[in-house]
């Protein structure tokens, strides 16, 4: 009597049979959404999940938010967070910006970096670069090709975070922010870092001396604030990112006057959700109208020279 492998046969005839139910199914899925009119969801295959694979490595940026201080660079990084495809450096490295620093070599800044797939951008943030005379041509012989982000927000608006910061540190003996940006004649103190460091298109010409401004975005602080996802789709479509983040990700903190934010941020996918800690979003030194409106007046030509030269009008200052 010839021999008969009974178990093989059943146990191929039972992997043939799964495979035709799961195609079988597959294709209900497909019929189902069709017929009501719709696509498949993305968020069912996309959303907190990175698509990218590879070796997870410590790799050099692919975009840096190299400014400018006190209009939201923290804001920037951390809602950039929920997208799957970018990996953030949680601190500011400051190695463009401090010759210590840099005199410690690209592969310490490299170290410093998080683990990220080949696919994935890797972004560092330290708002310390975009005003720095080195940053631009030391940032530009570690990558012709990098990707840098400056977020702005009204020059004067600004200068008086700036300076509520310096005045909240223990010890501070600062003047009246009056008294802090204007000489004892009535002029306004413009070698002052806090009021000269809101001239963004001086620095700007500095960047463009080693970068095409096709490779600078300017994000709006005003807008990452009342319309952070319309805002981020902009940064997305730059940073050439699939379009992750939408307006499900956001909500506003009354109290705080800022937007927090829900996502999945890491490898792993969790949610997490949360406002900005700290500073973020606290109430500036009340400032008189008249040192107002000279600081206006004082940035406009310079407001007008970057909207020209970035093709976007930023309608500063904005009314309240």
């Amino acid at each position: 009597m010839m021999w008969h492998p009974p178990c093989k046969i059943t146990k191929l005839s039972a992997i043939a049979a799964l495979a035709s139910v799961l195609s079988s199914l597959f294709v209900y899925y497909i019929t189902f959404y069709a017929s009501k009119g719709r696509t498949i969801p993305e968020n069912n295959f996309t959303n907190g999940i990175s698509n990218n694979t590879g070796n997870l490595e410590k790799r050099l940026p692919k975009a840096i938010i190299i400014g400018s201080a006190k209009s939201g660079t923290r804001a920037l990084l951390v809602f950039l967070k929920i997208h799957p495809d970018v990996r953030a450096c949680p601190y500011e490295v400051h190695f463009f910006d401090r010759d210590e620093n840099y005199a410690l070599g690209l592969e310490w800044y490299r170290k410093r970096m998080p683990k990220s797939t080949s696919n994935q951008v890797t972004i560092e943030k330290s708002p310390g670069y975009f005003v720095s005379t080195n940053a631009p041509e030391r940032v530009f012989n570690m990558s012709k090709d990098v990707k840098l982000l400056v977020i702005v927000r009204d020059p004067t608006q600004r200068a008086i975070s700036d300076y509520t910061q310096l005045a909240l540190r223990p010890n501070s003996s600062l003047p009246r922010f009056e008294d802090y940006v204007m000489r004892n004649n009535n002029i306004l103190s413009t070698e002052r870092g806090v009021v000269k460091f809101g001239v963004y298109i001086r620095y700007l010409w500095n960047w463009m001396k080693f970068f095409p401004l096709s490779q600078i975005h300017f994000v709006s602080g005003e807008e990452l604030v009342e319309n952070p996802t319309a805002e981020l789709k902009l940064v997305e479509r730059f940073l050439t990112l699939r379009p992750v983040i939408n307006e499900n990700n956001f909500y506003f903190d009354k109290k705080k006057g800022f937007p927090c934010f829900i996502g999945k941020i890491g490898f792993d996918g969790k949610t997490k959700s949360g406002c900005l800690k700290g500073s973020k979003g606290r109430k500036h030194t009340p400032v008189s109208q008249h040192i107002l409106t000279r600081l206006h007046n004082y940035y406009q030509p310079y407001n007008e020279e970057l909207y020209k030269v970035v093709k976007r009008n930023f309608h500063w200052p904005r009314s309240s």
